[in-house]
């Protein structure tokens, strides 16, 4: 067993915006807790969790990673985490394994996009938070004034837990220190605030204060920050430098004492799926006595050890040797060498129990998500997935040397295990292999993984958009396919009708109905005339690509007691519902997609007539600290495809953006117009 128990256990998740220091903030910790003896930095590629390739060229974190050391008697697992928007999924991952989250704003750049992202997310994930101000020593910085936004953008249950001295060299302690000098407001009215927030959660606490407030027990104030901390009512903002190391040290004091254990923080959103479907929430039990369950939130290829995946024991432990359950699979794994994780150093353990964080190697069924656990009882337990932006930004890949062909597709598998909101497609109709992310930045950081891990090296261009087919109106089709050959020939006559549908209940864009009657078409060939129709609609009716939103019904046909056949019904459903949609005022849906972009507002004019002239419609438009703007604005993904490109060249390289899928509208005439133009159905589809 570990010389702690899970009471002493602090899981932190360090989160942020790209630039606020993080990186150098963990490697600040392991240094004053002595888990390193030498500070790396990010430009000589020296830090404990930037060891990939392509981090030391970028010098920025582009994956998560683990590290773990002592203090004040507490074991901490903390996770470093990217803050490019493009690696958003990579950070939102970690929250299931954490019972903290702790948001790094840079005090010279305040809070900026991803900031606001991860923050509403830890929110509605339930999970304490906490903000750090780094970088206090750089001059002008407008401490007051940063802070007054934070509260007035994530709410007044920001609160002070301590504020940096005048020569910002250390910072004062509200919670545990009588008094001192602050570099702003005064140490009495902070400590004012940050008690009357904390004890608001219990009433009777709150008169016991009021009448004596040295009264209060260290006991029931930490019970009441607890309180406060898992139902959101405070959220503690800390100050520090991470290069020079002022209030590190009292950082390190807040994460032992206030953070919350694993028994402390809120469950975790486990769940069960019943006989009928029905979801039932699942609550975890901190306790090592009892059956194991753990969580895979990280799984990553190592060239070394191979395979990754890294857990978090939500209760019961999990020991070397042992066999546990994976999902709903039937038969058990062996779990053989289990690892504490120190960025990419591991160290071997035999056991992990509630509430620790590691990993264990070369088990292919693991995945993103996975559930591990040793009662048969628990197969139908999942934790609530992390809602992820959808992948927007594609690449068209196709490989310089033909002997990479066959390699390309598990190379690109291995990488989609490791990140969600990668994903790759083959479009049939241009017969493109496409990649798609959260980004350019996103998109070129996997090719260069690809190459580097294994040694594929691809071209690119622009992917087609991925537009759908619908109809708007009613109707009929018909076709009779007939085919002599000499022997045995071929015969399907098929009438049918389609109509638009909303989407159902279950998610469903299409349904097959049979409306006919006195046997003019056999039952045994009606599933072929559905196969036939579901060809024509994941091929395309007018312009290469799949229909949506279409209700099918048969209703009349022929057949031939000899002649029949199902590759006869085949064809002649597939070009009956052909024949109908295009009568059916066939329209091209085109993807449209939420964008957030963060400029100097003096450039908020030229941008917002720039994403007009794209057919976007702006939404709102806000005016945020350090002259920047926000704006948030609805677009065609068709008009978003070289933004990238385009916003560097309007900001001189200071704005940045995000997009997720919104909806899918009605593409105008001109543009459906030539997409149709552009189409060149095989002959096989004339």
């Amino acid at each position: 067993m570990a010389g702690y128990t899970t009471s002493d256990i602090r899981n932190i998740a360090i989160v942020g915006h790209a630039n606020a220091g993080k990186t150098t903030l963990v490697e600040r910790l392991l240094n004053d807790t002595k888990a390193k003896a030498r500070i790396g930095t990010v430009e000589d590629g020296g830090t404990t969790t930037d060891y990939e390739a392509e981090e030391k060229h970028h010098r920025h974190s582009l994956k998560s990673a683990l590290v773990h050391f002592s203090h004040e008697g507490r074991h901490m697992n903390v996770i470093d985490t990217p803050g490019y928007p493009d690696f958003f999924g990579l950070a939102a991952s970690v929250f299931p394994a954490v019972e903290c989250v702790a948001v790094v704003i840079d005090a010279t750049s305040g809070v900026q996009m991803n900031t606001r992202r991860l923050m509403r997310l830890a929110a509605e994930r339930d999970l304490p938070r906490m903000i750090i101000i780094n970088k206090i020593d750089h001059g002008n910085v407008d401490l007051p004034g940063l802070l007054e936004h934070i509260r007035a953008t994530f709410g007044p249950e920001c609160v002070p837990v301590n504020l940096p001295t005048p020569d910002m060299t250390d910072v004062v302690d509200l919670l545990d220190m009588p008094e001192g000098k602050t570099a702003f407001s005064t140490f009495k009215e902070a400590k004012t605030a940050l008690m009357d927030q904390i004890v608001e959660v219990d009433e009777n606490l709150m008169s016991e204060y009021l009448e004596n407030p040295a009264s209060v027990s260290k006991e029931r104030l930490h019970e009441a920050i607890e309180e406060a901390l898992r139902e959101g009512h405070l959220i503690p903002v800390v100050f520090c430098a991470a290069k020079t190391g002022a209030g590190v040290g009292d950082l390190l004091h807040i994460f032992a004492n206030v953070c919350p254990s694993p028994m402390e923080g809120n469950p975790r959103p486990f769940y069960t799926t019943g006989a009928d479907g029905q979801k039932a929430r699942w609550k975890a039990t901190p306790d090592p006595k009892q059956h194991t369950v753990a969580h895979v939130f990280k799984v990553t290829v190592d060239p070394f050890v191979g395979k990754l995946s890294v857990f978090r024991v939500h209760q019961g432990s999990v020991k070397a040797g042992s066999s546990l359950f994976i999902d709903d699979h039937k038969k058990p794994v062996r779990i053989g060498h289990i690892f504490k994780m120190q960025g990419k150093d591991h160290t071997e353990v035999q056991e992990l129990f509630a509430g620790d964080i590691g990993a264990v190697a070369k088990i292919d069924e693991l995945h993103l998500g996975a559930v591990l656990h040793d009662s048969p009882d628990e197969a139908g337990l999942r934790m609530e997935p992390i809602p992820l932006p959808r992948p927007m930004a594609g690449l068209a890949l196709e490989v310089k040397s033909r002997n990479d062909e066959a390699k390309i597709g598990t190379a690109l598998h291995r990488l989609a295990e490791e990140d969600l909101t990668f994903v790759t497609e083959r479009n049939a109709t241009t017969h493109e292999l496409v990649a798609r992310g959260l980004g350019e930045l996103h998109l070129r950081i996997l090719l260069e993984k690809l190459k580097n891990r294994f040694g594929i090296e691809v071209n690119t261009h622009i992917p087609k958009v991925a537009y759908k087919e619908t109809i708007r109106s009613k109707a009929e089709g018909h076709h009779r396919h007939k085919k002599q050959t000499g022997g045995a020939g071929q015969f399907g006559e098929v009438f049918l009708r389609v109509e638009p549908m909303k989407e159902s209940e279950n998610g469903e864009h299409f349904e097959f109905v049979d409306d006919t009657f006195g046997g003019s078409v056999p039952k045994q060939f009606l599933p072929a005339i559905e196969k036939g129709v579901r060809q024509a609609m994941e091929t395309g009716a007018f312009a290469g690509f799949p229909l949506t939103g279409v209700k099918v019904s048969v209703y009349d046909g022929k057949y031939h007691p000899v002649d029949s056949k199902e590759v006869a019904f085949i064809t002649a459903g597939r070009k009956a519902f052909i024949d109908a949609v295009q009568k059916a005022k066939p329209s091209l849906l085109e993807p449209y997609v939420d964008v957030e972009i963060t400029s100097p507002s003096k450039h908020m004019g030229d941008l917002t007539s720039d994403m007009i002239s794209k057919r976007g419609r702006i939404q709102t438009t806000d005016i945020a600290p350090g002259d920047m703007c926000i704006i948030r604005a609805t677009a065609p993904l068709s008009e978003m495809m070289n933004y990238s490109g385009q916003l560097k060249s309007m900001t001189a390289g200071l704005g940045s953006f995000v997009m997720d899928y919104s909806h899918d509208e009605v593409a105008p005439p001109d543009v459906q117009a030539a997409v149709v133009a552009a189409y060149k159905p095989h002959p096989e589809e004339d």
